[in-house]
């Protein structure tokens, strides 16, 4: 390795420490958080649905279906589908379907945290817990690092990729869980 490789190597983990810092930060306190705070069981319900779960649900799978959005908007907008070019409008359908996936996953993650707390009763609701903890931290990494200069090309579609992840466990673990043994219900 030269010199200046070296020298880019550290720079790029010295970029990268502050958002992981502060990512890692993030999840954590969410996840202290519910896990000290006494559930309230106290949720708010918007017109037209039978109950809060059912707005968290249908919420969380908009946030999904905007990170398929985003998924695929970034995918074009970077060339990786053959034969699709990207067209004029692309960036724009992709941070707006980004800034609605984060709008419809907060009031689904403030009922969480706030009326369910940090769940360890199975599974499926650990894993949701771990996944919700991690996702926000994620997203936090992931703005912080969309913004920072002299970041190296795979950062953003690393962190992209986990917060799509996170996301999509999120999904499976909550709305499709509840589909699948409640029924679709509004």
């Amino acid at each position: 390795m030269s010199a200046e490789t070296t020298t880019t190597s550290k720079k790029t983990a010295v970029a990268l420490v502050g958002p992981a810092i502060i990512g890692c930060g993030v999840s954590a306190g969410i996840g202290v958080y519910a896990s000290i705070h006494k559930p309230t069981n106290l949720a708010v319900n918007i017109a037209g649905f039978s109950s809060a779960q059912t707005v968290k649900v249908w919420l969380a799978s908009l946030a999904f279906l905007l990170a398929l959005v985003q998924l695929t908007s970034a995918l074009v907008m970077y060339g990786k589908i053959p034969g699709v070019r990207a067209p004029s409008w692309i960036g724009t359908l992709h941070r707006w379907s980004g800034r609605a996936a984060f709008l419809s996953a907060v009031p689904v993650a403030m009922h969480c945290v706030y009326a369910l707390g940090f769940q360890t009763y199975d599974a499926r609701a650990l894993i949701h817990s771990v996944l919700g903890t991690m996702f926000f931290g994620a997203f936090t990494v992931k703005m912080l690092v969309l913004t920072k200069k002299g970041m190296p090309g795979w950062a953003l579609p690393l962190f992209g990729g986990l917060v799509f992840t996170g996301l999509t466990g999120l999904f499976l673990t909550s709305s499709l869980w509840f589909f699948t043994t409640s029924g679709v219900k509004f």
